[in-house]
């Protein structure tokens, strides 16, 4: 009767530390919820980068303030008549 009691003690053990620590435990899932938060913000940030980057698409495609925008300041664009001044502070 004792081997069996130890028997049982000893498969109690072995389960409790594969929920605890094992490969598939808790620890393994407190490590998984912090990686899926993590990505989850990741996600967030692109989710509204390419909100932001859909939004000047649109404006390129339907608007021409926004060319003429990009020209001025990426180019260094500027129009007829206009006189460009460099100013260079010391």
């Amino acid at each position: 009767m004792k081997i069996l009691y130890a028997l049982l003690i000893f498969i109690l053990f072995a389960l409790q530390y594969q929920l605890w620590i094992g490969e598939s435990g808790m620890h393994a899932l407190n490590i998984l919820e912090v990686e899926l938060e993590a990505q989850h913000n990741v996600n967030e940030d692109l989710t509204e980068r390419n909100l932001l980057l859909e939004i000047e698409v649109l404006d390129l495609k339907n608007g021409l303030e926004a060319v003429e925008e990009r020209a001025r300041s990426e180019l260094g664009m500027i129009k007829d008549g206009e006189v460009f001044y460099l100013l260079i502070e010391k």
